[in-house]
């Protein structure tokens, strides 16, 4: 028997609402961040006790944490931001791009309005180097 290729699920991230997303995107750009610096970065956003509510949701559910500023809590994501890039980068690729890294990374340089450094192009022929030594 033939079985579908197996698939891996989706971050815990694929599970939040879209002000829930703005939120914990709000926090990975800043590192950490107060209920006031959350709701700076939020378009239109919602009253102070809201987004602090939502912090709280977005804590009890695993995406968050707080440590305590003085009087204020100040808000950190659970995850790592470079394992948070690689699982986005990870869905991103399976999603969009059928499992093509290399669709997806051709992609980058059709990207309107972006100008690549000397600096950034040779990183990426390091990394392309490296990856055809190891046999990636």
């Amino acid at each position: 028997m033939t079985r579908a290729p197996r698939r891996t699920a989706p971050g815990p991230h694929a599970q939040l609402g879209r002000r829930e997303r703005q939120i914990v995107d709000a926090v990975y750009r800043l590192g950490r961040a107060s209920v006031a610096e959350v709701r700076a970065e939020l378009d239109d956003p919602p009253s102070y006790s809201a987004v602090r509510g939502m912090l709280n949701l977005l804590e009890e559910k695993g995406h968050l944490r707080h440590v305590t500023d003085g009087l204020r809590f100040v808000y950190l994501p659970v995850v790592a931001a470079a394992h948070a890039r690689r699982s986005a980068m990870a869905h991103v690729v399976r999603t969009f791009f059928a499992g093509s890294t290399a669709d997806a990374a051709s992609t980058l340089f059709e990207l309107p309005d972006r100008k690549w450094s000397r600096e950034e192009l040779t990183e990426l022929s390091r990394l392309v180097n490296h990856a055809l030594k190891e046999g990636r």
